[in-house]
């Protein structure tokens, strides 16, 4: 296991931490975020690129993932179908399923990303939530997210990725807003102070990181 650290991106998730950023999203604050809405989306088709039904907010939408580069695609196989599937149960309300794969479907030199494992799908929704839940304050659409889940080979090709990078547990998101990356830290802070979630809140020129690590930290 790779050692614990405090402050930045890098360090595991430990179950502790993890089970205290989960609790912090209780009842009370998932409903507060739910939403009614679908998270599926429509995107123009071309004939022969995958389409994956998703249910979201009690109806079913297509969605079409046209557009990612095949190779990736291809490397996935059925989990792309069942990752975007699970992606639209969750019902986010502002945040889209495509938003969320495609962070996943990038290259780096000839090491591909992927979709992470199963056994940390469940991971990444209270980083989705947070997410969906700074769309709302700020009335504004994520713009992109640049990272979520990153695996180790392709996490170690990331400029100024740590090997302890919190990408790797997935529970982090980089994202970019059409405003400035300030006002997104700072209305993610106020979140966090309301008690939403616990985790850590990184600025930088471009994009701002959110992980719900179970540590409030800063940086």
């Amino acid at each position: 296991m790779l050692p614990l650290s405090i402050s930045g991106e890098s360090g595991p998730l430990s179950s502790q931490s993890r089970r205290g950023a989960l609790g912090t999203l209780g009842f009370g604050a998932l409903a507060l975020i739910g939403s009614s809405l679908p998270a599926s989306a429509f995107f123009g088709r071309k004939p022969g690129t995958p389409r994956v039904l998703v249910n979201g907010g009690g109806r079913t939408g297509a969605v079409d993932l046209s557009g990612l580069p095949a190779e990736w695609v291809a490397r996935q196989g059925r989990n792309l179908n069942d990752y975007a599937a699970y992606l639209g149960s969750i019902r986010l309300q502002r945040l889209s399923v495509r938003q969320v794969i495609e962070a996943h479907a990038k290259q780096r030199g000839s090491v591909w990303n992927s979709l992470p494992p199963r056994n940390l799908w469940r991971q990444m929704v209270p980083t989705l939530r947070v997410i969906d839940r700074i769309c709302l304050e700020l009335e504004q659409p994520v713009k992109e997210i640049v990272s979520a889940y990153r695996c180790p080979v392709y996490n170690a090709r990331c400029a100024g990725a740590r090997s302890g990078s919190w990408h790797q547990a997935n529970v982090a998101v980089d994202v970019k807003f059409p405003v400035h990356a300030s006002t997104v830290a700072q209305t993610a802070r106020t979140l966090r102070s309301r008690g939403l979630f616990r985790g850590g809140v990184g600025r930088y020129s471009a994009f701002t990181h959110v992980d719900t690590r179970g540590q409030n930290v800063d940086w």
